[in-house]
């Protein structure tokens, strides 16, 4: 049983696999990257083409066929169950050996795992898009069975700008399969309601000898009510986020939650056990928090676990207590993860500080590995610190280097972070780069400093003015954790007599 709060880095099929047991889960939302050849790297991006298939899956969302995707394919179709190992065969006569195919070959393990978590009273929502969403319904009822299938929920964001350059209808939808793990339990579900923008006058009716009747009044006129709510069905008019919403964090796949706390309390209850395999920006674990569920997120990258962390920080401050596994806690962990990943040691070691990854283009951005901001009120300025992350043997000239790129982006810091000690020509050449005075503090700051991973590990940080965070566009709003009853949801009362 989890009574604690979990966010995983990791694969989520390993995770799952390892550290989540049978049936303990009360609903499982999963928003995977979609097989769209989208790339989603607008705020942080792999720097050679030698990525791991994994930070290709969870950022460019591009699939290829190779021998991973060919494998996990011989893996179901030799070992799982035969309607799930039929309906791959089916797939691969019909799509080749293509990126749908390895799209799908990674999503039925998963699928498969994700059923065997769930509570025989548990729910799946599984969103998609039109391009390979046909697919996946497929695969879900190979998986859940057909009777299990629920609703296919349509989210329609009327407020998406469109390319009208395109020779096709405008898309304004997303697609939620909903499924069940066993639809002949008494699985959680709460009918909701909501505001209609006007009320309606409806009819009033009653039950008289088994028959629906007119209420009428005592002149035998019918009676009449003001209906300001309506049922919620399956078509979600919900706006999608914008870049000036206060909600928007920056990430690119982020998603409102407002519609993660619409799947919440239809499908759990207070005090129930959610899972997103796929937790991104972690919408579902803030929504999850909110509305007093426990949860289990989990992430490919240690980008998104520490903008999720820093997010749980701005949004609830103490409130959020959870634990967080997969990440290095020592300086052992952190060269491993140096050693096995790169890039993936350079986010870990940028969200230490808070700061923002920067994507990595030729020429002018040479150098920086990532950004933090700070105001001083008195004139209004930007002003910026720049980051360079080393996981590798350091020497004086990589402190020359970062001087010349502050120098030259404008910047008032430049921050090296280590994983081995700095040589003393490194401690000399960055004390000679002298100091910026802030006005508003009247402090000086060393304008070059390096600090270790060690030294982090140990919670000493960057000596600077107070910065807004980088690893967000914004700051993640102030949220009140739900106090006292659940909404409810069936609520008949609401209607006011005309």
């Amino acid at each position: 049983m989890v009574e604690e709060n979990t966010l995983y880095y990791g694969d989520n099929l390993d995770i799952i696999i390892r550290y989540i047991e049978d049936e303990s889960i009360d609903l499982v939302y999963l928003d995977p990257p979609f097989k769209s050849n989208q790339d989603y790297n607008v705020l942080f991006s792999e720097q050679n083409g030698t990525q791991a298939a994994a930070q290709i899956k969870a950022f460019e969302d591009t699939w290829q066929w190779d021998q991973t995707a060919a494998l996990a394919y011989q893996e179901i179709v030799e070992n799982s169950l035969e309607n799930v190992s039929q309906t791959l065969q089916a797939f691969k006569k019909m799509l080749g050996s293509n990126d749908m195919m390895a799209y799908l070959a990674m999503m039925a393990p998963r699928l498969i795992e994700l059923r065997r978590v769930l509570k025989p009273t548990g729910s799946i929502y599984l969103h998609c898009d039109p391009t390979a969403g046909h697919y996946l319904k497929v695969l879900m009822d190979s998986v859940f069975k057909p009777g299990n299938f629920r609703n296919e929920i349509k989210w329609y964001y009327y407020n998406k700008m469109h390319d009208r350059r395109k020779k096709m209808f405008p898309r304004a939808t997303d697609t939620l399969l909903f499924y069940v793990k066993d639809v002949n339990s008494d699985f959680t579900f709460n009918q909701l309601k909501e505001k209609r923008d006007k009320p309606v006058k409806q009819l009033l009716r009653k039950k008289v000898n088994g028959k629906m009747v007119n209420v009428k009044d005592k002149n035998g006129h019918v009676v009449y009510r003001l209906k300001d709510d309506r049922t919620i069905d399956n078509v979600w008019r919900i706006a999608c986020l914008q870049p000036a919403s206060p909600e928007k964090l920056g990430y690119p796949t982020q998603k409102p939650i407002q519609l993660l706390e619409r799947i919440i309390e239809a499908s759990t209850n207070k005090g129930d056990l959610i899972l997103d395999p796929f937790c991104g920006c972690g919408t579902a674990v803030i929504a999850a928090q909110k509305l007093n569920r426990r949860w289990i997120g989990i992430d490919i990258t240690h980008l998104a676990t520490s903008l999720i962390k820093h997010r749980l920080t701005d949004s609830f401050g103490k409130q959020a207590r959870y634990e967080v596994i997969g990440e290095p806690i020592t300086l052992s962990g952190a060269k491993q993860l140096a050693d096995e990943d790169p890039f993936q040691f350079q986010w870990w070691a940028l969200g230490l500080v808070g700061a923002r990854p920067v994507e990595q283009k030729k020429g002018a951005d040479a150098g920086i590995d990532g950004r933090l901001f700070f105001h001083e009120k008195i004139n209004g300025k930007t002003n910026q610190i720049i980051f360079s992350v080393k996981s590798g043997h350091v020497h004086v000239n990589h402190v020359r280097d970062l001087r010349g790129v502050i120098e030259r982006e404008k910047a008032e810091i430049g921050l090296l972070i280590t994983l081995e000690k700095p040589t003393r020509p490194m401690v000399t050449e960055a004390a000679d780069a002298g100091f910026y005075y802030s006005p508003l503090y009247d402090k000086k700051y060393a304008r070059i400093q390096i600090l270790t991973i060690e030294e982090l590990l140990d919670e000493k940080t960057i000596d600077c003015p107070p910065t807004k965070r980088g690893n967000v566009v914004k700051t993640a709003e102030r949220i009140k954790i739900q106090k006292g009853k659940q909404k409810q949801i069936r609520d008949w009362n609401r209607f006011k007599p005309l």
